[in-house]
């Protein structure tokens, strides 16, 4: 007799989905071997994600709303359950973030989180080690799902130049993060600005930092050390952040003059040609 696995669907988001799968598969009268003939998938990783060792993607989750006819449930249930595999410490910060009207953030090592091409998140990410890469990398491309809604928010990035060059994943994956970033110059609610190795020294030698506003929320401050992060809506950090980051705008090139220098560094750095006036694609 094979010994299914009992789930308790108020463990965790992603208990809740395999249960609600498990459940609306039978309803149906479906077996793994089945749904998985309809979802273009095996059986075996139906059965995986419905006992919580495997995550599911949106993508999953939308195929399985299509198939078992639940008015999206899935689909819904999805974002929870990808943000849930996001670091403990980080998850508050991803719930303001998804909630932000205007987000501006500097960032010295690597690209901001919500413009990073699904590789270079691979690279990024798998510098940690952890036992959960792709549903890691999974939550991070969930988190992008903000720049696509109706309203979305202001989102004002100034990258060090170092950003630049620093080879994350090797050249091919420089090369797609690099066209990314080309792509997004003519988003009207995306500014992108590069603070030049020519600057020298500036107001945040200190290190990266976000700033996010809320139409109803105090505003707070983002800021990360070596292992966790630290959020503050308090008064007089905010307008220090507020008073930096217009110095670093004010420091860095404008939208325009950046486009040209990460379209030079793309050439140069990671031999990939762009003619004038072309637009690299996505």
């Amino acid at each position: 007799m094979v010994h299914v696995r009992q789930l308790d669907p108020t463990a965790s988001p992603l208990d809740y989905f395999g249960y609600e799968l498990r459940r609306k598969r039978e309803e149906a009268g479906l077996t793994l071997k089945q749904l998985g003939s309809v979802l273009f998938c095996s059986g075996s990783l139906i059965g995986q994600i419905e006992t919580t060792l495997k995550v599911p993607t949106r993508e999953f989750a939308e195929r399985v709303d299509a198939a078992l006819v639940t008015d999206g449930m899935f689909s819904r249930l999805v974002g929870l359950v990808l943000r849930s595999q996001l670091p403990t410490w980080f998850q508050p910060y991803a719930e303001m973030e998804s909630r932000a009207t205007y987000i501006s953030t500097y960032q010295c090592q690597v690209v901001y989180g919500l413009l990073q091409t699904e590789e270079y998140a691979r690279a990024v990410l798998a510098t940690g080690q952890p036992a959960n890469l792709d549903a890691q990398v999974a939550a991070r491309m969930e988190r992008q799902r903000i720049l696509k809604r109706e309203r979305l928010p202001l989102t004002l990035v100034v990258l060090d130049e170092a950003v630049l060059h620093r080879p994350i994943g090797g050249s091919e994956v420089m090369r797609g993060q690099l066209r990314h970033l080309l792509s997004l110059r003519d988003e009207r609610w995306i500014g992108l600005q590069v603070l030049p190795f020519g600057v020298g020294e500036h107001v945040s030698l200190a290190g990266a930092f976000n700033l996010l506003r809320f139409d109803d929320d105090p505003d707070i401050v983002y800021t990360e050390d070596l292992i966790s992060g630290h959020m503050t809506a308090d008064t007089e950090t905010i307008r220090e952040g507020a008073l930096r980051y217009a110095g670093l705008q004010g420091a860095a090139l404008s939208v325009e003059d950046s486009a040209e220098l990460i379209k030079g560094v793309l050439e140069e750095r990671y031999g990939q040609h762009t003619e004038t006036g072309q637009r690299p694609l996505a």
